[in-house]
């Protein structure tokens, strides 16, 4: 009977001695498979995806939208230049020029800030703009004549300038520092002023008229109290 002790040679190589041959064989070596641990609690809270950056966004902005100043801005122009498609179109490239950059300033600012910090001031930031939704805004039209200009242009540098500084810009730098999606971000905050503003450039005052602008007000407020209560549980 062939008999054979197994030794360890050097770099730790198992093998057996077989008296036979006389000579050391190798013995094949076992794998070893490195299992990972499951993970945390923490770990298994999948963040929000692109698709739900983006009807967040949808939602929040097109309600937000509802009697603000940039839709009364719509209201204005509407009955004033007539041309609902170049009016439409100029809204639609203000808007996505300017909330773009405000996306940016958002992603950007959550890059500088600790996550903890940037969790209570996106909050934070949410459950003003909240309590902001709530306050009717007033638009003052100015005595200015359009003609000699493009509506397409008139249209575009008036929106884009009066929706700076407002509480949907803003919305958007949050949203855009909630969500790790520029690109949904920008694409639902855009797609929200459009659902709000497309409707008030063809309807003109019957859409005031049709929709409680009050309600709406207060739906807004609602989300974006949740929106920050929910950014603090999660």
């Amino acid at each position: 009977m062939d008999v054979g002790i197994v030794l360890t040679v050097a770099r730790g190589q198992p093998a057996k001695w077989t008296a036979a041959t006389g000579h050391f064989s190798p013995l094949p070596t076992l794998k070893v498979r490195r299992v990972s641990s499951p993970p945390s609690l923490t770990e298994r809270r999948a963040a929000p995806t692109a698709l739900e950056a983006l009807l967040v966004c949808t939602a929040l902005v097109a309600l937000a939208e509802m009697g603000d100043k940039t839709q009364l801005l719509a209201f204005v122009l509407a009955a004033r230049l007539k041309k609902p498609w170049p009016i439409v179109a100029g809204i639609f490239v203000a808007t996505l020029a300017n909330h773009f950059l405000a996306g940016t300033v958002g992603a950007w600012l959550a890059t500088l800030v600790a996550p903890g910090t940037l969790k209570w001031i996106v909050a934070g930031a949410f459950i003003v703009f909240g309590l902001w939704a709530l306050v009717p805004d007033k638009f003052e039209e100015e005595a200015r004549s359009y003609s000699g200009r493009s509506v397409f242009f008139t249209t575009l540098v008036a929106f884009f300038f009066v929706e700076m500084g407002d509480k949907t810009q803003l919305a958007t730098v949050a949203l855009a520092a909630r969500f790790d999606s520029l690109v949904a971000v920008v694409a639902g905050t855009t797609l929200g002023m459009m659902i709000a503003n497309a409707p008030a450039v063809w309807l003109g005052e019957r859409l005031a008229q049709r929709v409680n602008m009050k309600v709406m007000r207060w739906i807004a407020a609602g989300l974006f109290l949740v929106m920050g209560l929910l950014t603090l549980m999660l």
